[in-house]
């Protein structure tokens, strides 16, 4: 079976080939509706192709990135920061403390199919906005620590104690949840928890 070369096609779309864009874009679809639409309210269609069409642009930074993933999640986290920056008319540092549950105008349209998920849902979407995209860049993503620091554009060390932090957060929204009575079967593995609910959702893409 073959692999989906990523840098192939994203140069074969440089050099014009747009049908390379699309599969490119295809490929990566679902993992980028998945970054935006657990973080924006209504339609992220714009997001996701910004997101590609900075890639074109910004190929030439491909090489120091730790793999095309990180490359591509690191735009999106960055796409996503300035458009709430924006919006709120707030400095980067002030967008990424605040959670999304303060920072979207109206409810996130993802639906959960558990109890459980739409618990850890609200709790990530409680937490400072750039402590949700750590655990779903490590959780949901996968991404290795040396990847995840390209995404963030950080130290190594710095993304390693951003994990540490994020899961506390994470763990204390949780628990804060609990004691206002949200339903939740009690879990003693958070990683796997969190990583198992990335099947469970399901969007509503538009158009």
């Amino acid at each position: 079976m073959s692999t989906f070369d990523d840098v192939a096609a994203l140069e074969a779309w440089r050099e014009g080939d747009e049908s390379a864009g699309q599969a490119l874009l295809r490929h990566h679809f679902e993992r980028l509706y998945l970054f935006f639409s657990n973080k924006v309210s209504g339609d992220v269609s714009d997001l996701v192709q910004r997101t590609m069409m900075a890639c074109v642009e910004g190929r030439d930074r491909i090489a120091s990135c730790a793999s095309f993933r990180s490359y591509l999640l690191g735009i999106a986290r960055h796409l996503l920061i300035e458009r709430y920056r924006k919006e709120r008319s707030l400095p980067v540092q002030q967008v990424t403390e605040m959670s999304v549950a303060d920072l979207a105008t109206s409810p996130i349209d993802v639906v959960a199919r558990s109890r459980d998920t739409r618990l850890l849902l609200g709790a990530l979407r409680s937490i400072p906005l750039d402590l949700q995209i750590v655990l779903e860049l490590v959780y949901w993503e996968e991404l290795s620590s040396a990847e995840l620091a390209s995404a963030l554009d950080a130290p190594l060390g710095t993304a390693k104690s951003r994990v540490r932090r994020a899961r506390e957060k994470l763990s204390e929204a949780i628990a804060r949840l609990q004691a206002e009575g949200s339903p939740h079967s009690t879990s003693d593995d958070l990683e796997r928890w969190v990583r198992s609910i990335r099947g469970e959702i399901a969007f509503r893409p538009s158009g």
